[in-house]
């Protein structure tokens, strides 16, 4: 394997979804991310502490994180920055707004081409969809092999990577050849903590919007001094796409509805083996149509 691999960290910021009030979404059947706090998806952090693992095993790599949102989507870029990465790409415009999974994977694929990566990194599936599609969708966009539920990079060979992943009932090892994309489970290992160090010198990382919004400031001039403080923002118009493919237009599937769906104790029955209790388990799930 080459030394100074181009790493790429495909991350999102996600609203938590252990808050789910009434303004959860809007007329349009759209996510309010406004009306939710937004955090780094869980699955991701595991995804970027994979990328950080195969970075320190090979020489002069980089990994960079690759996020599609508004401006304050570069505050994962800059959490990320403080566990150990070297910077980002925030794709943001109104163009994206509404995007499902396959608008989703069609614009970070046309970012990709021009990041041109040696290894694409992402989390299984993000906690506001949990549909684990858009890794393997930018995959398929962009030819590459790829392998999903990924726990460990066990080897690194000279053009290829074997790596651990999660199945039913155990695990397998495969080997894959480079450039390839790899989703991470969340059984893979946490991602490291923030470096102080490091939070006192990319706290000041910036994006242009963020630039854009105060020019003037000492923070703004800062990044202007120190470029390595500049995060990449790309407008949907830099990164070549087809417009037709992009948002609310470019997405074949709408969210009907979202809810807070919360188990309470008192709907909590006790079973045991006996075959009278299976029997009417049985029958409730049929009744109610989980079953048959």
């Amino acid at each position: 394997m080459k030394q100074n691999l181009k790493i790429v960290v495909l991350a999102k910021q996600v609203p938590d979804t252990r808050n789910v009030g009434k303004d959860a979404m809007t007329p349009e059947g759209t996510v309010n991310r406004a009306a939710l706090p937004a955090i780094f998806n869980p699955e991701d952090l595991n995804a970027l502490e994979l990328a950080l693992s195969l970075k320190d095993r090979t020489e002069g790599s980089t990994v960079h994180i690759l996020t599609m949102g508004p401006q304050r989507a570069a505050d994962i870029i800059r959490d990320a920055m403080f566990r150990g990465a070297d910077g980002g790409y925030l794709l943001s415009g109104r163009e994206f707004a509404g995007s499902d999974t396959l608008a989703t994977s069609y614009a970070l694929s046309c970012a990709l081409k021009k990041i041109n990566p040696d290894v694409i990194i992402a989390g299984r599936q993000a906690i506001d969809g949990d549909t684990a599609q858009v890794g393997p969708q930018v995959a398929e966009k962009l030819g590459l092999p790829q392998v999903t539920y990924a726990e460990e990079i066990v080897e690194i060979k000279e053009s290829t990577l074997v790596v651990k992943r999660r199945i039913e009932g155990g695990y397998e090892v495969v080997e894959c050849p480079v450039p390839a994309v790899i989703t991470v489970n969340a059984s893979a290992a946490p991602c490291r903590p923030r470096n102080a160090k490091r939070v006192m010198t990319y706290k000041y990382a910036l994006c242009r919007s963020e630039i854009a919004a105060a020019p003037e400031s000492e923070a703004a001039q800062r990044v202007a001094a120190k470029p390595y403080l500049q995060i990449v923002e790309w407008a949907a118009a830099e990164v070549d796409p087809d417009p037709a493919q992009l948002g609310l237009q470019g997405s074949p599937t709408k969210v009907k509805r979202i809810e807070n769906v919360v188990f309470q104790a008192k709907e909590a029955k006790r079973l045991t083996a006996a075959d009278e209790d299976i029997n009417s388990l049985m029958v409730e799930l049929i009744a109610s149509h989980t079953l048959g």
